[in-house]
């Protein structure tokens, strides 16, 4: 199960609405092996595409040095799709990377960046093997999330 507090939910559909008709990406950064979300880095979706996002290179690498000097790891990798489901495509499960983190998927179909909700999932995608998981959204977590961009 994802947990993941409010802010941080919210941050990431506001970025998803905000980028459409492009999909948008980030990274939500927690301390090494806690599965906390606790920093929200928006990222710059490098291919600015509607059906395929790349985080620049430059900018991934500043963040993987970034993440390894105060000790954290990706906990969440999200990015949305413009037109079809949140659910991972071919393309995305083979660029996930990451077996420990949770990739959450926000699609923009419905409303684009106009008022109204947007489909929110979180899935474990470990060698090729995608699995849906439950997301419990809370008020706060400990500490108070902080908020990264890197463009």
């Amino acid at each position: 199960m994802l947990t993941i507090d409010q802010a941080t939910y919210d941050a990431i559909v506001s970025h998803a609405k905000r980028d459409h008709p492009d999909e948008a990406c980030g990274v939500v950064a927690g301390p090494e092996g806690s599965d906390r979300p606790e920093r929200f880095i928006e990222m710059v979706n490098a291919a600015g595409s509607p059906t395929f996002y790349e985080f620049d290179s430059t900018d991934l690498l500043h963040l993987y040095r970034e993440m390894d000097a105060q000790d954290e790891e990706p906990v969440v990798v999200y990015h949305s799709h413009t037109a079809t489901e949140a659910y991972p495509s071919r393309t995305d499960i083979g660029l996930a990377s990451e077996p420990n983190a949770h990739y959450v998927l926000v699609s923009t179909r419905e409303h684009g960046n106009s008022e109204g909700s947007a489909e929110f999932r979180s899935y474990r995608i470990v060698d090729g093997e995608v699995t849906e998981e439950e997301v419990s959204v809370v008020p706060g977590l400990i500490g108070s999330p902080q908020h990264t961009e890197h463009n």
